[in-house]
């Protein structure tokens, strides 16, 4: 009766080993499969920041860029109404020129007719 009892005892003693072996082993692959989750979840995160950080520089260099292109609008505006001011001081001139040529023809024309008539 010894020998059966202690030959279950070596029985249940192995079969416990045994069973503990496979708990272990899926123990260890749930915790790869954490390890491996939370891994491939970091990595998202990382490229997702990546990629904001990205558009953000590229948004900002679009921004600069209009600012940029805004400035040149400004600067080319500026330069078209001041030719426009110049051609139109120019164009006073020349009638302000013109008018008193006239009038200066008018002038010695009837200065003309007095002398004449005298």
């Amino acid at each position: 009766m010894k020998k059966s009892l202690l030959s279950l005892a070596l029985l249940m003693a192995l079969a416990i080993s045994f069973t503990s072996c496979r708990d272990t082993k899926k123990a260890d692959s749930v915790e790869e499969a954490v390890e491996n989750a939370t891994e491939a979840a970091g990595d998202a995160i990382d490229e997702a920041a990546e990629a904001t950080g990205d558009a953000v520089e590229n948004a900002v260099d679009a921004a600069g860029d209009a600012v940029d292109a805004a400035g040149d609008a400004v600067d080319a505006a500026v330069d078209a109404a001041g030719e426009t001011v110049d051609k139109a001081v120019d164009a006073a001139g020349e009638a302000v020129d013109d008018a008193a040529s006239s009038a200066s023809d008018a002038i010695k024309k009837e200065a003309d007719k007095i002398k004449i008539n005298n």
